[in-house]
């Protein structure tokens, strides 16, 4: 891990900041966004389109699938004797609008594909057609890829990577991705686990040689067999598995996740769902949060502050919770507790409201735990 390409010795920024970025330069600059394996690149554009909205057209290219055929070609002109280059309708330039096109995997696709995607990255042509304009607003173009030190055969040449913007996306941190799952309502079992278990979204570029080691869950390219691994996209897929855990059985839902993200991550998360049955019920706290009984494990206090989170729809609810959370007995549950409650769209007025928390919020050690 000594000699780590110039993208990963990058200061990383988040998804948040690659989309802003390329909203603001794109139309000018082209930005490779390069991150680890199943961190969300591909979303940017769907984060773009929600951002832009229909003032733009969209389009998906997966370079690696593509062929040189499938951007355009020259026809024939029997009436002039000489080629005419058509372009391909996956590219729509031909709605009236300027277009936003995501290049995708870009560094993995073949040389001739890409010296025909280093003219549209650099002069925003594909042939001898312009990418459209449009009342003042140009077409965007910006690629992603992996990092070339993940070693899945991501490279560019010197000259172009010269004429880009080269931005490294960082993963999400077990924090910023349970923000997402809760609002996206992904499984309380799946974001406890992930919230519990912080070393699962850790990145290979951050770890120490031992912690890599030591680490079974992340994706790590000094074991190039490795297929199956925590990433931000395996859990998104795994939580279908996890809410069928009852019609599939332990030992097929096992299966299922080992396939999906490992056989460490599987047997974690199996052994936590255990704890399912030490949790104390939301309407046991709520009724009595200060004689409400306090589980054993670690656990198992982190799965009922996630399902309290899912739970609590009122200022007293809240305010019961925070009470009962201040009887727990370190201030990383209350932090937890806190953070999620702050972030989720659906409890953020709650929480920004509530007195208790925000007596809690001003104590400085306590706003250290969060910020």
């Amino acid at each position: 891990m000594a000699a780590l390409n110039l993208a990963s010795r990058l200061a990383p920024v988040s998804i948040n900041d690659c989309a802003r970025l390329i909203r603001t330069v794109g139309d000018q600059i082209t930005v490779i966004v390069e991150s680890e394996p199943g961190c969300g690149k591909s979303s940017i554009l769907k984060m773009l389109r929600e951002q832009m909205g229909d003032t733009y057209e969209y389009v998906y290219l997966d370079c690696p699938t593509l062929g040189d055929g499938d951007l355009g070609m020259n026809i024939p002109d029997r009436d002039t004797k000489q080629l005419e280059f058509y372009v391909s309708s996956l590219l729509k330039l031909d709605t009236g609008k300027p277009v936003v096109i995501m290049l995708d995997e870009y560094l993995k696709c073949d040389k001739l594909l890409k010296k025909m995607f280093t003219r549209l990255m650099l002069e925003r042509e594909v042939g001898n057609r312009t990418l459209p304009s449009v009342d003042g607003l140009s077409s965007i173009v910006f690629a992603t890829s992996n990092n070339r030190s993940d070693g899945v055969n991501d490279t560019i040449e010197a000259h172009v990577g010269n004429r880009v913007m080269r931005v490294r996306m960082a993963k999400p941190n077990h924090t910023s991705w349970n923000v997402y799952a809760t609002n996206k309502g992904l499984s309380t079992t799946l974001r406890a686990w992930v919230s519990f278990k912080k070393e699962c979204l850790a990145s290979y570029l951050e770890l120490s040689a031992d912690e890599l080691r030591d680490n079974p869950f992340i994706f790590n390219p000094t074991k190039p067999d490795q297929v199956s691994f925590v990433s931000p996209r395996s859990l998104e897929k795994s939580d279908t598995v996890i809410r069928n855990r009852t019609l599939l059985g332990d030992d097929l839902t096992r299966a299922a996740l080992a396939g999906l993200m490992g056989e460490s991550a599987a047997e974690s998360i199996m052994t936590f769902s255990l704890l399912e049955q030490d949790l104390i019920p939301i309407p046991v706290i709520l009724k009595d949060p200060m004689g409400a009984p306090i589980p054993a494990s670690a656990g198992a206090v982190i799965l009922t502050l996630f399902h309290a989170v899912d739970t609590v729809d009122t200022q007293d609810q809240v305010s019961a919770m925070m009470r009962y959370a201040k009887r727990l007995p370190s201030e990383e549950y209350r932090a937890v507790f806190f953070s999620m409650l702050c972030q989720s769209k659906r409890t953020v007025k709650l929480a920004m409201q509530n007195a208790e928390l925000r007596d809690w919020y001003k104590d400085a050690n306590n706003r250290d735990l969060v910020n």
